[in-house]
């Protein structure tokens, strides 16, 4: 709504019930499985049982909680290391393309810019499959040459890293770049002035003045990796991350462990997107 625009009285009240019941469309879903994950019954479906705490704490089959289901917690770990090594290499190259592509001129660099925005718009699933096809070819190639077996480019934690790498550094790169934009080189040119080598200008100056949007950058990458499903399907081996158990648990029949490790993914990812929107102000 334009609100330099006189507008009838019918139509604000029009516009905000609409904005209201939109909130409620995106938020039903979301409160109906946090409600869930205290529902005393086997079931995550109406009537409503009671309420309990086995979902989260439970020791006895069938009522497991999640803090006791081995396989649930095994696959948290596993999306925490890949996660980690991420977000450390998004942001490690992020900052790299942002100094790249924020101070330097170069033949082709409107071409490598685009380059690395396209896997932002290629689906999810074809980039896995993609990044399947292309190491698994190198793969058969180095082994018919040398004998040997190359684990690393065959379905596993390596190939899941590098497949959400692959997009996730686009992410981190346009973040830097818009802090690193506001920056004044004059301020490195005076460290220049008085002795410091680039390097030292750099370390001393520029790093400090991006590390908050470093920082929201990993934050963004870690969120990112953690809820990834469509390029994670097509490279796991056998160790699944958290998406691909719970959606391996699903083929199997709903149960409301998973809804209580959706509650808790929901409180984790608020925490760290106001981490994020904090570290960047």
């Amino acid at each position: 709504m334009i609100t330099g625009i006189p507008q009838s009285s019918t139509f604000k009240w029009t516009y905000r019930a609409y904005i209201t019941l939109f909130f409620i469309y995106l938020a039903l879903p979301l409160v109906t499985v946090c409600a869930f994950a205290f529902n005393d019954s086997v079931f995550p479906s109406m009537p409503w049982d009671g309420f309990t705490w086995d979902w989260f704490f439970g020791t006895e089959t069938p009522r497991i909680g999640v803090f006791h289901e081995r396989p649930i917690l095994r696959s948290i770990v596993t999306s925490g290391f890949v996660a980690f090594w991420v977000a450390s290499l998004s942001v490690l190259v992020g900052t790299c393309n942002a100094f790249l592509f924020v101070r330097h001129d170069f033949p082709g660099k409107s071409f490598l810019y685009i380059l690395m925005l396209l896997p932002l718009i290629i689906p999810g699933i074809i980039l896995g499959i993609s990044i399947l096809v292309f190491s698994s070819a190198i793969a058969n190639r180095l082994e018919d040459a040398t004998g040997l077996w190359f684990d690393g480019l065959r379905p596993g934690l390596i190939l899941v890293i590098l497949g959400q790498f692959s997009f996730i550094t686009t992410f981190a790169t346009l973040v830097i770049s818009a802090r690193l934009q506001k920056f004044d080189p004059s301020l490195e040119e005076a460290a220049l002035n008085l002795g410091a080598s680039k390097w030292g200008a750099i370390r001393s100056i520029t790093l400090p003045f991006l590390f908050p949007a470093m920082a929201a950058a990993a934050v963004v990458a870690v969120l990112m990796s953690f809820e990834n499903f469509n390029t994670t399907l097509m490279l796991v081996g056998s160790d699944a991350p958290l998406t691909v158990t719970m959606f391996d648990r699903l083929k199997l029949g709903s149960t409301p462990v998973l809804n209580a490790v959706s509650l808790l993914l929901m409180l984790a990812s608020a925490a760290l997107g106001l981490l994020s929107l904090v570290l960047r102000r």
